[in-house]
């Protein structure tokens, strides 16, 4: 019988909790600009992220799981411990920014506290190389190609669009973007919900009940299924930062930031490069907001939201290292 005991028990509970709070806190930047625009409602808007997150968590494949999984620090080393450590730190820091309306990462949280969990078991050695470049090479996919790729998609929506009228886009473009929509949530799924199924296995290998990790199909539809649960629970904060304050938008300008950075997601889980979707849309909607203008952009929302991504890895990082301290004494 496998040794299902309480640390194992708790673990996975708390993973469960983190993934509730990705759907509630991240889930929502995928909607943000369709809610802006008023193209769908929020109770519509919600039920489709909803669904598309899970569709696209089941369908992508696992690669960015396995990275998550077993490419940040070594699984041989590390136990239970880490697990719940990195999870407490996912759930206490997004729920702080949340509480404030500021949108975070928690792909970057979730990182950063397995990196502090691990650091406080076996120090710098339990690190694996090869994770963490991928780790790197996402932050510029979330960063410069969002906001350079949703300033170019919008500079050459406008050149296109030059002769049209305004009642034509507005009507056309109202269309495309709950296309574009539907895609920036499936993409979500694509990438932040295989995350915390990477966890979520890894804590099963760890606790002894699968003798090696590989994903499995239920396993998959759990996380797939908490995170739309939490997308639908709410989320009403971040989308009016993420849809409302950074910049105005039409119909035009969501469609240009949405297709943006859901290209540069899945591009991203192709490759099984985890990234934050977060900064993904953010950055892209800061892009398309200065084709008109840097005045049109809100650099003083935007400073905020940057300073919290800047911080979050230093701090999730010392909350996983010190939850970790308080657990083996506690273990």
């Amino acid at each position: 019988m496998p040794n299902v005991n309480s640390p194992l028990i708790a673990a996975l509970a708390l993973t469960l909790a983190a993934e509730f709070v990705n759907g509630w806190t991240d889930a929502p930047n995928a909607i943000a600009t369709v809610v802006s625009t008023r193209v769908l409602s929020p109770v519509r808007a919600v039920i489709m992220a909803a669904v598309l997150n899970i569709v696209g968590t089941l369908v992508t494949g696992t690669a960015v799981a396995t990275t998550i999984g077993q490419g940040i620090v070594n699984p041989e080393i590390i136990g239970l411990p880490v697990v719940i450590a990195a999870m407490l730190t996912v759930v206490v820091w997004s729920t702080a920014a949340w509480f404030y309306g500021i949108p975070t990462s928690e792909s970057h949280e979730l990182i950063a506290g397995l990196t502090g969990a691990g650091l406080a078991i076996g120090g710098p050695s339990v690190l694996l190389w090869e994770g963490w470049r991928k780790v790197l090479i996402g932050l510029g996919f979330s960063t410069l190609l969002g906001f350079f790729l949703g300033m170019a998609v919008m500079t050459s929506l406008y050149w296109l669009l030059r002769r049209t009228s305004l009642s034509t886009i507005r009507g056309t473009f109202s269309r495309l973007q709950i296309g574009s929509a539907a895609f920036m949530a499936f993409s979500h799924g694509s990438n932040d919900g295989q995350k915390f199924m990477g966890v979520f296995t890894l804590a099963l290998v760890l606790g002894g009940v699968m003798p090696q990790f590989k994903i499995p199909v239920w396993v998959m539809l759990l996380c797939g299924a908490v995170m739309g649960l939490g997308t639908a629970f709410g989320g009403w904060r971040i989308i009016r930062t993420m849809g409302f304050k950074i910049t105005k938008l039409e119909p035009v300008n969501g469609f240009a930031a949405e297709s943006s950075a859901a290209g540069a997601i899945l591009l991203a889980s192709r490759f099984g490069i985890p990234l934050s979707t977060t900064h993904c849309i953010g950055t892209s909607i800061m892009g398309v907001g200065v084709t008109r203008g840097f005045s049109a952009v809100r650099w003083g929302i935007a400073r905020n939201i940057l300073l919290t991504w800047i911080i979050t890895f230093p701090v999730c990082g010392v909350l996983g290292y010190l939850f970790t301290r308080g657990l083996k004494l506690i273990l």
